[in-house]
């Protein structure tokens, strides 16, 4: 009888088909695209970090952990690292890039891919030939066999990196690599004091020995030295982890756009089964019971929701096709494409739940049908009993939501305020709509004109539409207008500003000998000098007379790890400079160089981290003269400022003979003075490092572009799903309002008459809930802004008015092209085919 009763409607049941295949597509190619990639980094571990063993640490090892760190036995390769400026003479251009100084055979698994093949080997076996990043080659017009200047030395190009193991091209981008042989590093004159420098061991460990029982043996002496570690099966587990986070994102998007869907699939239903309720009628007068009359209809659902779900899972599979070139710059791993057998038995299993789930809530009103509809069918014949099964049908989508959310978020507060966010979207859109019919009910303009006072009073009459297009197309505007409000802020989050005054060159490991001659250079290339900064490295050693060891022992103290084994970059002033602003205390900007407890500034934030309050005392270990201070002020930072910005301030007096380097600040007029400045810069101060902004923030551009193409790219599932609903909604209300028009036209109304009315109706309806869609997304961009990304929330509203003009406007189009096909037709003509 389902099978029967369905051959005149497939038409109609195939919106409810399309509300979910976008839904349940986008589910499917990125658990599917997940799925792959989870097999692919377990397949090619070891050659996200060539070895079996990394350890690496920000100082030279010493004495014991020396001893310690060559009894680990295996094969071994050693890799200094650290930032400086590269001249490359074929087109006498500067950047700033990574230096690595490499010695012994790395990579043990995986490679260094170059071009020539053989360079990555050849490079280290004598000879002053370098490795540099393919990027900048063609950036500097510079190929391999010709020069480039590393500090004092120069190298031959030996070829062109384009990979290096566990390094994704998004890194290699803001971090271009430069590699040397090891032994010519001292030769360079680039390690200096203050420098920031990282140590990197790679070790090939024999075949019998399991390098994690290794590390958990030697971790607590390693923590100690503040030398960190990597294990295949840990950079295993934190790259699934990271990439798992990012694929639960896209995945929850991918639901939000099921969601949506799934409310097109409820009006579908819901308007499906009025029509049928004359043929019930007849069911029930020929001895159908009220279940088998809800079960005829709950298996064309179940059917349809199937087929819809298995069309759905086969467009996911092919877009998985196009996911790993779309997420390529992301990735440090080679993604191969297969069917995911288990996501898209996943995505069909999803799809025909929910949309059952939705479809129940219309369904369930079948068995209160009486037969006496036969008799009276202009007759509401629905119950308005309430009926407890609907209450149970909410609590079990709700419980599914819920579950989909923490599966994917795997966080049981995550997942509720997402099941939140989605509640309270429904319920106050639903809200909305109610409270406009009450409005325009009460308040009704009996003095406008006809057209007008029939295109309010539609808002409200039976069978009208406001609940279910201010929910449908306000779900679709609240989710573009979040993901476009959040797309631009987090990009002015990394905006630096471009005003006039603001430097945009910043110059570092200044040495206290070249300080002068720096300052002269600049003044000499007509450059100022904006600021001029000091800064001495340090130490934490105790925390309120608790050391590194106390902490570790009694983890109850709350206080981090880290805060003893980092580099302190600190400066000494008088004053607060402008990004600054006073918390807490009062700020002592001289002091006596023999004052025995030294009054200190904290970032407020870090102070937080810390777990340091005013009073505290701190004591910091200077090039290995330890000096006792205490925490008398607290200040916050406007870290979006280009200000030389510090965690820790000291006082004048206590640090001027502190062994220091300084940072010089200036501003350049076009990229030709720019490039000019630096290449006498790197010229005659070769350890002297130059910070571009402006190419900082084309880099930062080009990488946000990409993530902003992703984001374009999933909201595409929801944009699309959206319109798929709107057009459903605004399709089947055609059908709701046939017997209205028809009335109208055999009473006289003009077509112009009719038309402005559905026009002005379907107007008020797209502003309604567009402009509800667009206020709820700034709601949702404020809590995601805070509590997810934790950056300050100042919005630009701007670009939502396109989003509110443009789908209003398109519920408008849509409703006007759907009234065309009853206007163009006598009135009998209509009638006599929709009977």
């Amino acid at each position: 009888m389902a099978w029967r009763d369905s051959r005149r409607n497939r038409g109609k049941l195939a919106l409810f088909i399309s509300s979910i295949v976008l839904g349940i597509a986008a589910l499917v190619a990125i658990n599917s695209f997940s799925d792959n990639l989870s097999i692919d980094i377990e397949r090619q571990a070891k050659s996200l970090i060539g070895a079996d063993l990394v350890m690496a640490g920000n100082k030279p090892p010493e004495g014991e952990i020396a001893t310690l760190i060559d009894s680990i036995g295996g094969e071994r390769s050693d890799e200094v690292r650290f930032v400086s400026m590269v001249y490359f003479q074929a087109s006498q251009g500067t950047r700033l890039v990574q230096v690595r100084a490499l010695e012994g055979g790395f990579p043990y698994y995986g490679a260094i891919e170059t071009e020539p093949a053989e360079a990555s080997r050849s490079f280290r076996k004598g000879g002053r030939r370098a490795l540099v990043d393919q990027t900048l080659l063609l950036q500097f017009n510079t190929k391999p066999g010709d020069s480039i200047r590393v500090g004092t030395m120069t190298f031959e190009i030996a070829g062109a990196l384009h990979k290096i193991p566990g390094q994704s091209a998004v890194t290699a981008t803001i971090a271009p690599a430069v590699y040397i042989p090891r032994e010519y590093l001292e030769q360079t004159g680039l390690l200096q004091k203050g420098s920031r420098i990282s140590y990197y061991y790679y070790f090939k460990l024999p075949a019998n020995t399991d390098a994690d029982k290794l590390v958990k043996k030697l971790e607590p002496r390693l923590d100690e030295e503040g030398i960190n570690f990597d294990t295949v099966k840990s950079r295993q587990e934190s790259t699934g982890r990271a990439y798992s986070d990012l694929a639960s994102f896209l995945a929850l998007v991918g639901f939000v756009a099921l969601l949506l869907g799934c409310v097109g699939v409820a009006s579908a239903v819901h308007v499906y089964i009025r029509e049928k309720l004359a043929t019930i009628g007849v069911l029930r007068c020929i001895g159908v019971s009220g279940k088998q009359a809800f079960l005829i209809y709950l298996f064309q659902v179940l059917v349809m929701g199937f087929i819809g779900a298995t069309i759905g899972a086969l467009l996911g599979s092919l877009i998985q096709l196009y996911l790993p070139q779309l997420f390529k710059a992301f990735l440090p791993v080679e993604v191969t494409v297969a069917v995911s057998w288990g996501a898209i038995a996943e995505g069909i299993g999803i799809g025909v739940l929910v949309s059952v789930l939705f479809a129940l809530l219309p369904l369930l009103s079948i068995r209160n049908v009486s037969p006496i509809i036969t008799l009276r069918s202009s007759v509401e014949h629905l119950t308005n009993q309430k009926d407890p099964l609907r209450l149970a049908v909410y609590s079990l989508i709700l419980v599914f939501v819920l579950l989909f959310a923490y599966f994917q978020l795997g966080n049981w507060l995550r997942a509720l305020g997402f099941t939140g966010g989605v509640v309270v979207g429904f319920i106050v859109l639903a809200l909305i709509a109610r409270g406009m019919m009450w409005l325009v009910k009460r308040f009704f303009p009996v003095n406008w004109g006809y057209v007008w006072r029939q295109s309010l009073a539609n808002l409200y009459r039976p069978n009208n539409q406001t609940l279910l297009l201010t929910v449908s197309v306000g779900l679709g505007a609240a989710l573009i207008a979040t993901l476009v409000l959040m797309q631009r802020l987090l990009v002015s989050e990394v905006a630096i500003s471009g005003s006039e005054h603001q430097p945009n060159l910043v110059l570092f490991d200044i040495q206290n000998a070249q300080k002068e001659g720096v300052v002269e250079l600049t003044k000499a290339e007509g450059l100022p000098v904006q600021q001029l900064v000091p800064v001495v490295t340090m130490r934490l050693e105790e925390i309120n007379g608790l050391t590194a060891a106390d902490v570790r022992k009694d983890t109850t103290l709350g206080i981090p790890d880290w805060a003893f084994t980092r580099e302190y970059r600190v400066t000494y002033r008088d004053t607060l400079i402008d990004s600054e602003s006073e918390v807490e205390g009062k700020w002592t900007g001289t002091v006596n160089p023999d004052t025995e407890v030294i009054p200190i500034s904290l970032e407020d934030r870090y102070a937080e981290r810390l777990k340091a309050k005013l009073g505290d005392t701190l004591v910091f270990n200077v090039q290995g003269a330890l000096m006792k201070t205490r925490v008398a002020h607290l200040r916050e930072i406007d870290w979006n400022r280009v200000q030389s910005n510090f965690l820790v301030l000291f006082p004048k007096g206590v640090l001027e003979e502190a062994p220091q380097f300084h940072i010089l600040m200036t501003r350049t007029q076009s990229d030709q003075q720019s490039a000019q400045f630096q290449r006498t810069l790197v010229q005659q101060f070769p350890n002297v490092s130059a910070i571009d902004l402006d190419l900082i923030l084309q880099t930062l551009d080009e990488i946000l572009s990409k993530i902003s193409f992703v984001i374009r790219f999933m909201a595409l599932f929801s944009i699309t799903t959206g319109l798929l609903v709107l057009i459903g909604s605004v399709n089947i209300s055609k059908f709701q309002r046939i017997q209205e028009s028809v009335l109208l036209r055999t009473l006289g109304a003009s077509r112009k008459q009719i038309l402005t009315i559905t026009a002005f109706e379907y107007l008020l309806l797209g502003a309604l809930a567009s402009g509800t869609g667009v206020i709820l997304a700034v709601f949702a961009s404020w809590a995601l802004a805070v509590f997810s990304f934790e950056v300050n929330f100042v919005p630009e509203l701007w670009p939502l008015l396109p989003v509110f003009l443009g789908i209003t406007f398109l519920t408008v189009v849509i409703g006007i092209v759907n009234s065309r096909g009853i206007l163009s037709r006598p009135p009998l003509e209509v009638l006599r085919r929709e009977v």
